[in-house]
C-alpha cells in the first residue's frame, strides 16, 4: 500500500534532487543505526517525504555528510545525519512496513510476507515500546480497517477513513505538534494523504483483486458485474476522479499554509506533480494541478 508519494524527478533541479536523495539516504542510515541492515530494505518514498516535510518545518538546519553506501560503493553520496526527525521517520518506516507485511500476509497468505514479519519483529517491538500511544492508535485504526474490509464495506470514503486517521497520526510529529496551528495543518494533511493512498492503492489493485476475488471498495460500491475492466473503470471514472482530486486539493491547501523554512519546492514537486502524475496514470487523464510558481525564497 505504500510507495505512492514520490517526486516527479524530471521536474526537480539537480540540487533539489540531491537534497531529496540525501533525505532518502539519511533515513536509510537511521534505520541501520537503530534497527540493523535488513529493515533498510523496506524504506519507501512515502517515508522520505515524511522526513523531508517535517525537517523543513523545524529551526534546526539539517547537516549533510558524504559517504559510500553498500549498494553504491564506487561513488560517495550525500546524506542527512544526526537528525531526530530522521530517527522518527526510520521508526515510522518500521512500524508501517510491519503493518504492510501483515496486510499482505492476511490478504495473500504470502510466505514472503510471513518471513518479512519474522525478520522485522524485533525492530517492530522496539518502535512499539518507544511510541506506545501512536502504536496503539495505529493498531486500532488497522483493526477498524480489517473489520470494514471483512464486512465488504461498500463505501470508499468509509473504507478509507481508518487509514486516513492512521496517516494523520504518523505525520503528527510530537515536537512540531506543540504548536496548535502546526498540529492542525499536519493532521489535516496526513489525513488526506492517507485517504489518497488508500484510494489510489484500491484503484491500482482493481485487476488483481478481480482476479483473486479479493475485497476492493470500488468493486463493492459500484456493484462490479463482471464486465471488462476498462468498461468498469470508465463507468466509475468521474466519481473516482472527484475523490482523488478533492483529497489532492486538501493536501495542497494544508501544504500552502505550513510554515516552511526550506525545501518547499521539493515538497511542492511531490504534492503538485508526483502525486498528481500517479493519479493521472491510473485515471488515464492528462489534466494537472496548477503548478506553484518557483521563487528563490522557497528553496
Amino acid at each position: 500500500m505504500f510507495g505512492y508519494v514520490m517526486p516527479d524527478k524530471p521536474e526537480l533541479r539537480i540540487r533539489e534532487y540531491e537534497i531529496y536523495r540525501a533525505y532518502y539516504c539519511g533515513v536509510c542510515r537511521a534505520i541501520k543505526a537503530h534497527h540493523g541492515n535488513l529493515p533498510r530494505l523496506t524504506l519507501n518514498y512515502d517515508i522520505t517525504f515524511l522526513a523531508l516535510l517535517l525537517s523543513s518545518l523545524t529551526e534546526a538546519e539539517p547537516r549533510i555528510q558524504a559517504g559510500r553506501c553498500i549498494l553504491h560503493p564506487l561513488k560517495k553520496r550525500k546524506f542527512i545525519i544526526n537528525s531526530e526527525i530522521l530517527d522518527y521517520a526510520a521508526d515510522m518506516n518500521v512500524l508501517l512496513s510491519w503493518l504492510n507485511l501483515k496486510d499482505k500476509r492476511e490478504d495473500d497468505r504470502s510466505a514472503l510476507a510471513l518471513a518479512g514479519l519474522s525478520l522485522l519483529k524485533p525492530a517492530y517491538e522496539r518502535v512499539k515500546a518507544r511510541y506506545p500511544g501512536k502504536s496503539k492508535i495505529i493498531h486500532d485504526r488497522l483493526k477498524e480497517l480489517a473489520e470494514l474490509e471483512s464486512n465488504c464495506c461498500d463505501s470508499i470514503d468509509a473504507a478509507a477513513e481508518p487509514f486516513a486517521k492512521l496517516m494523520e497520526e504518523v505525520i503528527a510529529y510530537p515536537l512540531l505538534c506543540k504548536n496548535e496551528k502546526n498540529e492542525t495543518l499536519l493532521r489535516w494533511m496526513g489525513y488526506h494523504i492517507g485517504k489518497w493512498i488508500y484510494t489510489i492503492d484500491a484503484l491500482d489493485d482493481l485487476e488483481k483483486d478481480i482476479r483473486k476475488k479479493s475485497y476492493n471498495p470500488f468493486l463493492c460500491q459500484y456493484d462490479y458485474r463482471g464486465e471488462n475492466i476498462k468498461a468498469f473503470k470508465d463507468r466509475i471514472l468521474n466519481n473516482t476522479r472527484f475523490v482523488l482530486t478533492y483529497t489532492l486539493s486538501e493536501i495542497a491547501n494544508s501544504f500552502e499554509l505550513l510554515p516552511f523554512l526550506r525545501n518547499k519546492e521539493i515538497a511542492g514537486n511531490i504534492i503538485y506533480l508526483g502525486m498528481q502524475k500517479k493519479t493521472e496514470s491510473l485515471l488515464g487523464k492528462e489534466d494537472r494541478f496548477e503548478r506553484p510558481v518557483r521563487s528563490a525564497g522557497n528553496t
